[in-house]
């Protein structure tokens, strides 16, 4: 059972995946779906941080869902007065969210890494909490549609594929590095598509 949901999962993720390199606000679709199904896996192979972090993503969806398609506010700092655009555009992050983002990062990295070795028998506990408190920053970077994002994606599913490998989740593994080639090229993408906007 827990490969077939590993595979419905991978299909799932393909899925967003290509949303989410064409910047579709219907990423947001397949991100509700998707850790649905792998809060199931991530529990069954004793990655407790993935576990808890699909929890998040869920929230985070609904978030970012919201953000991109009613984010009003952003588009009115950018002057972007045109009735035309519906839906929230890709920018750069802001320096003065480093700092903060970088202190939420660790703190999340080092209380995760904390819980995982006290309370569960996890044997991975300090890559599974990376890979989660990078995810947390990164997904709400995606959510914010800062064309950033793809850098934090890139670092954690490189690690991810690997941790994942090492946990014999081989569909996954093959998926994250799938996402590591893609997210090279969705950043690229994705400032591209920028540009065009700031050039109109």
């Amino acid at each position: 059972m827990e490969q077939i949901l590993e595979i419905i999962g991978t299909i799932v993720g393909l899925v967003y995946l290509w949303l989410e390199y064409r910047a579709s606000i219907y990423l947001w679709i397949a991100g509700i779906i998707m850790p649905a199904i792998y809060i199931f896996v991530y529990y069954d192979a004793g990655l407790y941080a993935d576990f808890g972090i699909n929890i998040y993503y869920l929230g985070a969806a609904v978030y970012g869902w919201m953000m991109w398609k009613y984010g009003s506010f952003v588009r009115r700092k950018l002057h972007l007065r045109t009735e035309e655009e519906q839906e929230l555009p890709i920018t750069r992050m802001p320096l003065r969210y480093y700092l903060p983002l970088g202190i939420v990062f660790v703190v999340t990295f080092i209380g995760i890494a904390w819980i995982l070795i006290e309370f569960t028998n996890s044997n991975v506990p300090w890559l599974d909490s990376f890979t989660t408190a990078l995810s947390i920053v990164g997904m709400w970077m995606l959510a914010r549609k800062y064309v950033e994002q793809w850098w934090a994606w890139i670092v954690v599913d490189v690690v991810s594929a690997g941790l994942y490998v090492y946990k014999g989740l081989d569909f996954t593994a093959g998926l994250y590095a799938l996402y590591t080639i893609i997210a090279i090229f969705g950043y690229f993408k994705w400032k591209k598509m920028m540009e065009e906007v700031i050039n109109d």
